[in-house]
């Protein structure tokens, strides 16, 4: 099993950006904690993917048909303005886990419109990095259900 984990705009920050919300690790730990996450979930790959720009995101997503069996995405701030991501999600047809550090659901009302979780069969919220690691399990189960 193969899985890409996509990280959108400012998530290369971590550590630095806002840390009373999105903690004090950096995105090299997240990196890490995904290889390590993914392997311990039964993954014989994990790549993991960080932009600050829409379009390659969807390039990623794209090209994820074929060469993975499944997405963790965090759109970060295009979780709440992407239609693009969500279509790329769902043209592609793979098993997609919507995951974020903060809990979004406590945060400002903008951040309440996800387009991407339509296409998503879980969303993860509020675990801090842990997050990842939840979704790759969750992700991982459900593909070896089948």
């Amino acid at each position: 099993m193969k899985a890409l984990v996509l990280n959108g705009p400012n998530l290369n920050m971590l550590g630095v950006r806002e840390p009373d919300i999105y903690g004090r690790e950096t995105y090299e730990d997240l990196v890490a904690l995904c290889k390590k996450a993914g392997a311990d979930a039964g993954f014989d790959e994990v790549a993991v993917y960080q932009s600050n720009h829409e379009g390659d995101l969807i390039d990623q997503i794209q090209q994820a048909l074929g060469t993975y069996d499944g997405i963790v995405i965090n759109p970060a701030a295009y979780t709440h303005t992407s239609v693009g991501l969500l279509d790329a999600v769902k043209a592609v047809s793979l098993p997609c886990i919507e995951v974020h550090i903060s809990a979004v659901e406590d945060r400002e009302e903008f951040r309440q419109i996800s387009y991407v979780r339509a296409a998503c069969i879980k969303t993860i919220t509020g675990e801090g990095l842990q997050g990842y690691a939840h979704a790759l399990r969750l992700l991982a189960d459900h593909l070896q259900r089948g």
